[in-house]
């Protein structure tokens, strides 16, 4: 009997195909063929154009934009044909995961979403997650299938540092108190201090800076965050630097949303702001991007975890993994 030989594929859905076909590249492959189609009704259409029996099936996704819940059924979908196609593993690669805010109670009669929508990968047949910079990292625990988290800190450690800025005048500040372990680990990447803001929430995508714990007068001020939606908060917290004396100001966050109203507000040239780095975890046409908005790429980190994956070799050893899980 002839030994059994593994094989990996790459696919991907709609929603970021640059983004999988740089992977895939990096990969030495290419992405396979995967029909999706909508029906004139909206229901999702999906499948495999290839054979994936036996393979261990990569699945690059997105679930972002104005049709984030397409985007999810595309997973969902392409799980459930991957399962039935006899597909050894498939493995979603959520360089986005929508629904992650909801991921608690506030309020009485609140459904916690995040759980929710990670039940309903395994209940399609997801074996394995691999995303990045999750807004809340226990959302892990709502899985009972491997997750690797990635993170994106290093990425922007190393773009920061080679804009050589004086790092005894320069401080990461969280946005607030929640984000203040992930923002201390880029100061420690980058030698510098760190600050935090206290906020005030109002309400969805709404609040307000109340204060800063920490020195900013006069220092070059690198604002990081997991997200960015509307820009709301995030222009409030930037004036309101600006008003407590910071020096230049710079933003540093994975995931790009850019909701509604977000490029309007963040190239407003009385914003007195030098520029947003994102990375291309969620897509950002390049027409939209502006002189302010620069663009990194995670796909060499993104090809390494799928490598590493594939040949069940230590994903937590490579750069670019969360220490923290």
């Amino acid at each position: 009997m002839n030994p059994i030989q593994k094989s990996m594929k790459v696919f991907s859905g709609t929603s970021n195909r640059a983004f999988a076909e740089a992977v895939a590249a990096k990969l030495g492959t290419t992405l396979g063929d995967l029909q999706i189609e909508k029906f004139a009704n909206g229901e999702i259409y999906t499948r495999f154009a290839e054979s994936v029996r036996g393979c261990d099936v990569f699945f690059i996704q997105s679930v972002s934009g104005p049709h984030l819940n397409d985007m999810l059924m595309e997973v969902l979908i392409a799980a459930d044909a991957a399962k039935r196609a006899s597909a050894r593993t498939f493995t979603a690669v959520l360089t986005h995961y929508a629904y992650a805010r909801q991921d608690r109670k506030a309020q009485p009669r609140e459904p916690i979403t995040a759980r929710l929508v990670a039940d309903l990968y395994e209940a399609a047949g997801v074996n394995r997650v691999i995303t990045v910079d999750l807004h809340q990292g226990q959302i892990q625990g709502y899985f009972d299938v491997p997750v690797n988290h990635l993170t994106a800190m290093p990425i922007f450690a190393e773009y920061y540092t080679a804009k050589g800025f004086d790092m005894n005048n320069t401080v990461v500040v969280s946005p607030d108190v929640g984000r203040a372990k992930a923002s201390k680990r880029l100061a420690d990447m980058l030698g510098c201090d760190l600050a935090v803001a206290h906020k005030n929430r109002a309400a969805h995508n709404e609040a307000e800076v109340m204060g800063i714990l920490g020195n900013i007068q006069g220092k070059t001020c690198i604002i990081n965050d997991d997200m960015i939606d509307t820009a709301g908060t995030l222009c409030g917290a930037v004036r309101e630097l600006k008003n407590l004396g910071a020096g230049d100001i710079y933003v540093g966050a994975t995931h790009g949303l850019f909701s509604g109203p977000a490029y309007e507000r963040l190239l407003d040239p009385t914003l007195p702001i030098v520029e947003v780095a994102v990375t291309d975890a969620v897509p950002v046409p390049v027409e939209k991007r502006g002189d302010r908005i620069k663009v990194l790429s995670l796909a060499d980190e993104f090809a390494k975890a799928i490598q590493n994956v594939y040949d069940e070799t230590s994903v937590s050893k490579m750069l670019g993994v969360n220490p923290e899980f």
